[in-house]
Parts: C-alpha cells; sequence; structure tokens
C-alpha cells in the first residue's frame, strides 16, 4: 500500500496519485480549485477537542497519536474509502500544519500502515 503525506501548500504531482485532504478545517489561503483533490474527508481528522489539546506541540505527539488512533478505530468507512483507493495506486494523504513531522496526515498514514486496512 503506498500512502504518502504531503503539505497542500506543495506542488501537485502526478506521483501523488490519489490526493485526499485530511484536516478538519479548510486550509487558509487555498482555493478550492488549486488544492486539486480528489476528495477531502474532514471526519477522518482529529476531534475539535482532540485538535486544539495537542495544538501541534510535539511534547504531545505521543499521547496525540494513541488518542488520535483510538478515534480512528471508530471511523471504519473513512478508513475504508482510504484503503479502497490505495488498493488502485498510490495515495497522498494531504494536511495544512507547519509541522511536517507532527500532524493528523502522518498519525493516519501510521495507522493505516500499522494495521493494514488495506489487505481486508
Amino acid at each position: 500500500m503506498k500512502v504518502f503525506v504531503k503539505r497542500i501548500y506543495e506542488p501537485v504531482t502526478k506521483s501523488d496519485g490519489c490526493r485526499i485532504l485530511v484536516d478538519r478545517l479548510w486550509p487558509r489561503g487555498i482555493s478550492k480549485e488549486s488544492a486539486k483533490l480528489d476528495f477531502w474527508l474532514p471526519d477522518i481528522g482529529p476531534s475539535t477537542a482532540l485538535r486544539q489539546w495537542f495544538n501541534h506541540d510535539p511534547a504531545r505527539w505521543a499521547e496525540f497519536q494513541c488518542r488520535y488512533h483510538a478515534e480512528l478505530k471508530e471511523k471504519t468507512l473513512l478508513l475504508a474509502s482510504i484503503t479502497a483507493q490505495a488498493k488502485t495506486g498510490p495515495v497522498t494523504l494531504l494536511y495544512s500544519a507547519k509541522d511536517e513531522q507532527h500532524n493528523q496526515a502522518v498519525a493516519l498514514r501510521i495507522f493505516l500502515l500499522k494495521h493494514k486496512h488495506a489487505d481486508r
């Protein structure tokens, strides 16, 4: 399963494959046309309470992942939609956070690969 992560502000490339925005909120400064999305799945993002608690604090990263992964276990239909796309080609999970290592797209990719939803 080829699942990548990328900031939505980076240029679109053919290697992106299916482009899925996984932010709960629409990114600032990006028009829907320039985003060149295949899908926007706002409900796959962390809950508002979790997002606000995390606040992109690297010191909370490990706990954020645990809490977010617990939330993801309840989102089987959304996870299935991503893995269905991943079965047909590359998928790029798009996010808007400035921190490229500590964000929900990275945590979501880890979850998908760990739980191998594409094999179900």
